[in-house]
């Protein structure tokens, strides 16, 4: 396994990190609660036996069921060759009081005294403000650093890329942060600029989505036949993660696998990534694949923002984005997914009331009350 600087920290991480948030599940549903208890015991224990020693998780993960199963696969000599990262649920503190109250019990089901790792989940520019800000969670955080609870503070991230700058410039706490980024994100959310600053000011930066939920692990038949024909075999899912590992502002690169076999292939994968291995045509066949992915573009939003904000509340840059993530990616089920967990009842398409308030702001005039009932049709 090869081990990388985490940030400014003195110690080195696995270069492939154990997410626990698709755990194997007894149906098709990858998230669900129904996990397979023994297999995801099983895979954990051989993924740290092979040099894994980053697991990360989350308080909402498998409808709550993921932290106690990880407390579990730890027993036994596993809680002390890894360092365990799992996040408050930011969505859920009503109080101050409410760091504590989560914190601890995430203590219990982990089955630990100290968490390694622990991240406010999923900021926004308005978690940040109206959550993390308003309830002083920044101070809540440092006592538990004070007092051994949780031994590293750091952030996971969903929103543009101004609010990702504010938020890691907004607390001299953070050791490190967590950001979705493979070869299709480089501008999308925190991208390579966020990437490039949380390291510049000496974070460890953790990916996750590094294969966009599993979309690049199956590309449409043309990007496949580019992948094929390129001199250096790699399947699609090792151009993903050695891309990723070529950087060497990336720290640790998360994968939720599923099955035995996902933590074989990605074992293998990590045991031959190296920072600066990617060569000119290496980058120029990520390129090509690139464009190619945004030739199926449908709705041509770049995410301006000019629209926004709506006076209905409908979230119109992320609506085209999982619409169009339908077909970049083919896939419908990862679409309507997004739509779900992202986006509020009020900012789906379906709330839009056709006031074409909209429609004279936006740079590529595009006709947005058209689309809305499309986005709602095939996502909704």
């Amino acid at each position: 396994m090869q081990l990388r600087n985490f940030g400014k920290l003195d110690w080195k991480v696995s270069a492939l990190g154990f997410g626990c948030m698709r755990l194997p599940c007894a149906t098709e549903d990858r998230t669900g609660p129904d996990v397979i208890e023994d297999e995801a015991l099983r895979m954990i224990r051989h993924a740290i036996d092979s040099g894994v020693n980053y697991v990360d998780t989350a308080y909402p993960y498998h409808g709550g069921r993921s932290e106690t199963i990880l407390g579990n696969a730890l027993q036994g000599g596993y809680r002390e060759r890894v360092k365990l990262a799992t996040k408050l649920p930011v969505w859920l503190v009503n109080r101050p009081a409410d760091f504590d109250r989560l914190l601890d019990d995430q203590l219990n089901r982990l089955q630990t005294t100290h968490i390694d790792c622990y991240l406010l989940h999923a900021l926004s520019e308005s978690r940040w403000h109206e959550t993390v800000l308003r309830h002083k969670l920044l101070k809540k955080a440092e006592a538990a650093l004070a007092d051994g609870r949780i031994r590293h503070l750091g952030f996971s991230f969903h929103d543009q890329y101004e609010s990702f700058e504010e938020i890691v410039n907004g607390s001299d706490l953070w050791s490190f942060c967590q950001i979705q980024y493979n070869y299709m994100d480089t501008e999308n959310q925190a991208g390579t600029r966020g990437l490039k600053l949380a390291a510049s000011k000496g974070l460890g930066v953790v990916i996750m989505e590094p294969l966009l939920g599993g979309s690049l692990a199956v590309p449409p038949k043309d990007i496949l036949k580019s992948m094929d024909d390129f001199p250096v075999h790699r399947s699609p899912a090792e151009w993903a993660l050695q891309w990723l590992w070529d950087q060497p502002e990336v720290s640790v690169v998360l994968s939720g696998m599923s099955t035995m076999e996902q933590v074989e292939q990605n074992l293998q994968f990590a045991d031959s990534s190296r920072a600066g291995s990617f060569g000119k045509s290496e980058h120029d066949l990520i390129a090509r694949v690139r464009e190619m992915y945004r030739a199926r573009t449908v709705i041509p939003c770049t995410g301006c923002h000019y629209c926004m904000p709506c006076p209905n509340g409908v979230d119109i840059p992320a609506n085209f984005e999982y619409f169009n993530y339908a077909h970049l990616y083919e896939d419908l089920a990862g679409a309507r997914f997004r739509e779900q967990v992202f986006l509020t009842a009020d900012q789906r398409a379906s709330s839009c009331i056709a006031c074409r308030e909209c429609e004279k702001l936006c740079p590529q005039q595009i006709p947005i009350s058209e689309w809305m009932p499309k986005v709602t049709a095939l996502l909704e």
